[in-house]
């Protein structure tokens, strides 16, 4: 199993200019990896292509064993009429209940259940949502921002439990946070733009997990590492 992204280029269509050129990546074995780099460089458009919601790119992406592939955004549509428990129970397999409500409490989300959707603030939101994708049948999931507007501590948490919970699972988690992603992340792809070369660069990070010390020098070293590349 794995991912291979080789010399990847993208324009949006009947425009110029390229997004991003030559662009490669290999994630060989499951873990928690970043897209990193300011906004407007293609970390979207390029998890995109990866879903396969994107097409019109040229060079090579192959998915090796990698079936089932989820993606969750930031902001996405929920029903705002229908409370927060009796949708989960809905849309939840039923060999999936006890791990959803395992995740319910870490996620912080025991106070919402009773809850419209209409009526969450925008952090609980995507904690909901991402919730219901990680419930689901995946070996893949793309975390466009699905964590933004939640405060640093829950998402320590949320994020160390994921890691926890799927250790044979492939991540890709988007964020523009150079300390999260340095923290616990496996691989960081950084995307620099099209005005550096090389376009983008990999940096490895600390990907602590729980119950596992956090080396301070060697997590500064890649801060310091990523924030050169950008």
């Amino acid at each position: 199993m794995g991912i291979s992204c080789r010399n990847i280029s993208y324009r949006y269509p009947n425009t110029n200019g390229f997004i991003f050129r030559d662009l490669s990546f290999e994630m060989p074995a499951p873990g928690f990896n970043a897209f990193f780099g300011p906004s407007g460089v293609g970390k979207t458009s390029f998890a995109k292509i990866l879903s396969g919601n994107i097409q019109g790119y040229t060079g090579r992406v192959e998915m090796k064993g990698i079936e089932r592939l989820a993606y969750s955004y930031n902001l996405e549509r929920l029903p705002g009429w229908s409370t927060v428990g009796r949708h989960l129970d809905r849309i939840v397999p039923a060999n999936r209940h006890a791990l959803m409500h395992e995740l319910i409490p870490v996620f912080g989300l025991e106070a919402c259940l009773d809850q419209r959707f209409s009526q969450l603030s925008l952090g609980q939101k995507n904690r909901v949502n991402l919730i219901r994708y990680l419930l689901q049948d995946f070996q893949l999931l793309i975390l466009d921002e699905s964590l933004a507007n939640v405060d640093e501590m829950t998402r320590e948490r949320i994020i160390l439990k994921i890691k926890e919970h799927f250790p044979e699972t492939y991540f890709i988690y988007i964020s523009h946070n150079v300390v999260e992603v340095s923290r616990f992340c496996r691989e960081i792809l950084v995307f620099r733009g099209l005005d550096k070369q090389p376009s983008s660069v990999v940096v490895t990070g600390q990907d602590l997990a729980a119950g596992k010390a956090l080396d301070k020098a060697a997590f500064e070293k890649t801060v310091l590492e990523i924030m050169n590349a950008v």
